[in-house]
């Protein structure tokens, strides 16, 4: 099952014989009529579960950061919660998560009865402007990731609002169009404006730094230190009690032997259902959740590069094919493409320098849980003391 580009372009480009058909059809089967049932990981599941609480403050925090001035009438806010899937009321999520905005009264026209309105409060300010600072000591990395995002790409193009969409799976802040980009111009060329459906950016030069994979790395970083030339591959490890028919075992220790397919390498001559395209639609995966904040994208938002990748339109089936390389998560009813290399249990092994971002406002939010609890606890001493037990005893006091 070891097929190379130049034996499969020749097979095509011959008069076709009947044992060459015969080849291709098997050879087109043996990867369409594979399949793995797929099981349930608790663990990585649990690593989405674990960000669930902060990922619905942010959201919040952004709503208010988007309004003029940042800041907002309560009541306007409340308005949105459908919108946010916020479950409970503003006034709730405030009470439950003190430390984020101050509350104050304001009027929202001129001789109108003052209203309550929300504002940052100091402590996520300085959070906020720490998340300054993180994106610019990291600013080498963001353009090194938004690269290797363009030379993965056919062309080397990649539309400008599709990056907006994922713009929070890798990282990049929420400006990175109008203020990263143009100070690369060796990089980047941004063509049209962002927003109206036909904007691109171009990459302009290629950096050969930058054209090594996670694998390639992995791979000159051990033969380095061994001394033994080692050869790119995947790590593919299933969990305890996850068993695959023995076919499917075979299958994929063939595949596993195929030359490792760079992500950066041209695949305009690779055809679509071949086995080698396979090898190279991993490895572009590999490389794109590698590249991502947590190793993990919602399968959806992949499914948006489908022509830039040059995706089949089935590629969600490769993460349960290769499910000793990737983990497909169901969890919240959204499909999450997960590398499970990248983790141990339910942590993240290498964690992304740019995820300090997100750990000051998670201790901001832990913070704030602490002094509610304390308050609480505080409130009920106080209500025990103040409360005189009911034995079931007439109360006599003694007058002198």
């Amino acid at each position: 099952m070891l097929f190379h580009r130049h034996a499969i372009s020749s097979h095509l480009n011959a008069s076709r014989s009947s044992t060459a058909v015969r080849v291709w059809i098997q050879f087109t089967a043996s990867i369409s009529s594979l399949k793995v049932v797929w099981r349930r990981d608790q663990k990585l599941d649990q690593a989405i579960e674990n960000d669930k609480a902060w990922r619905q403050c942010a959201k919040v925090v952004k709503e208010v950061l988007n309004e003029p001035g940042k800041v907002i009438p309560l009541r306007y806010l409340e308005k949105r919660r459908e919108r946010l899937r916020l479950p409970v009321k503003i006034q709730t999520f405030l009470s439950r998560n003190p430390g984020l905005f101050d509350v104050y009264y304001d009027r929202i026209k001129p001789k109108t009865e003052p209203v309550k309105f929300l504002r940052f409060s100091d402590a996520l300010q300085r959070v906020l402007d720490e998340e300054e600072r993180i994106y610019l000591e990291n600013e080498p990395l963001l353009v090194a990731k938004l690269c290797k995002l363009l030379m993965m790409s056919k062309d080397n193009v990649v539309n400008a609002d599709k990056l907006l969409h994922v713009k929070r799976e890798f990282g990049f802040p929420n400006d990175f169009l109008v203020n990263l980009v143009p100070k690369y111009p060796e990089y980047f060329k941004l063509n049209g404006s962002p927003g109206e459906g036909n904007s691109y950016l171009e990459l302009v030069t290629w950096n050969p730094n930058f054209a090594k994979s996670v694998i390639e790395q992995r791979a000159d970083d051990e033969s380095e230190s061994t001394g033994i030339k080692i050869r790119p591959s995947f790590n593919w490890k299933l969990p305890s009690g996850f068993l695959i028919r023995k076919e499917m075992r075979e299958w994929i220790r063939d595949w596993m032997e195929l030359p490792y397919i760079s992500p950066y390498d041209d695949a305009s001559d690779l055809d679509q259902a071949s086995l080698e395209m396979e090898k190279r639609t991993v490895g572009v995966f590999h490389e794109l959740l590698s590249l991502s904040l947590y190793k993990r994208i919602p399968v959806p938002i992949l499914g948006k590069f489908t022509e830039e990748y040059r995706f089949s339109n089935a590629f969600s089936s490769v993460f349960t094919r290769h499910s000793g390389i990737f983990y497909m998560s169901l969890k919240g009813g959204i499909k999450t493409a997960m590398l499970r290399e990248a983790y141990k249990g339910d942590e993240l092994i290498d964690r992304d320098p740019l995820l300090e971002i997100n750990d000051n406002f998670i201790l901001l939010l832990a913070e704030g849980h602490k002094q509610r609890i304390e308050k609480l606890n505080l409130q009920k001493q106080a209500d025990e003391n103040n409360t005189t037990p009911n034995t079931g005893l007439p109360i006599v006091m003694h007058m002198e």
